[in-house]
């Protein structure tokens, strides 16, 4: 009886043994953590798992959505048609999205050179000679973006600064700089007013870009009701399926609903293209 008890008193020790090393580990581990998360730069924590998801769909290309929709239709609708359609699909929303960054770019760059002609206006009017002006107004407008090294030193070595302006608007959205290489051959070459020059110049580049403004924003409509109307058909997808009609066995395992879902699709890409154009057209224009 007594060696029961013995036994029984030595496993509730050793196990009374083990839970307090566990709770002092556990202890230990929380203190380190906390202590981590206090000290700037010490062993940061990582980030948890839902930011870290969260990073990693952003990084993902909006383009990659189409494929990922495709499988979850292919499985919904037992069929590999959505599959291949968003596979396709990729290539095509990768061109549109590096078209629309593409014009931000030159959208941003067309500013920052408005902003490079009336900073050099600036400090001409400040007394400054060419050379020093443009470098100065170019450091902080930025608006020689990657040809500010050679057109720099074309100004401050004597160089041609013209040519190297007019090189230098082939940047997308650059095409100011041409005007700006032509006051300053007109004004350095054959000593006539620069500040005169480039106020014109401001108020023709500002004018123009304030009207770019204007007829995207008018265009804007056309666009979105292009997309939306594009849209419809997974909008009547939806409603049949909410009805329990059950829609994607029709359009994807029989004959008509293949039929339709062909023809539909030629139409739609064929609309969806000429409205677009239509758009751009106008935008060109």
């Amino acid at each position: 009886m007594m060696t029961g008890v013995g036994e029984i008193s030595g496993m509730v020790a050793v196990m009374c043994a083990g839970a307090a090393a566990w709770m002092s580990d556990e202890g230990r581990g929380a203190g380190l953590r906390r202590a981590r998360s206090l000290l700037p730069g010490g062993g940061a924590v990582g980030p948890p798992l839902l930011e870290r998801v969260t990073g990693r769909v952003r990084a993902l290309g909006a383009e990659w959505w189409a494929a990922v929709a495709g499988v979850v239709i292919g499985v919904l609708g037992a069929s590999v048609l959505p599959v291949l359609a968003g596979a396709a699909a990729v290539p095509l929303l990768r061109r549109v999205r590096r078209a629309a960054e593409e014009r931000r770019v030159r959208e941003r760059r067309s500013g920052v050179v408005v902003a490079l002609c009336s900073a050099l206006a600036g400090e001409v009017r400040a007394g400054r000679q060419p050379g020093e002006a443009l470098s100065r107004a170019a450091r902080d407008s930025g608006g020689l973006g990657e040809a500010e090294a050679v057109v720099l030193a074309a100004a401050r070595f004597g160089g041609d600064v013209p040519g190297a302006l007019a090189d230098a608007a082939r940047q997308p959205g650059a095409e100011g700089l041409l005007g700006l290489a032509a006051c300053w051959r007109v004004a350095v070459d054959r000593g006539a007013g620069l500040a005169a020059g480039l106020d014109r110049l401001e108020g023709a580049l500002r004018a123009e870009r304030d009207q770019r403004a204007d007829l995207r924003a008018q265009l804007a409509g056309a666009r979105s009701t292009a997309v939306m109307l594009a849209g419809l058909p997974v909008l009547g997808l939806l409603l049949g399926t909410a009805l329990g009609a059950d829609p994607l066995h029709v359009v994807l395992h029989t004959t008509a609903g293949l039929g339709c879902l062909l023809v539909g699709g030629v139409l739609e890409g064929a609309g969806l293209w000429w409205a677009l154009r239509i758009v751009r057209g106008a935008e060109a224009a």
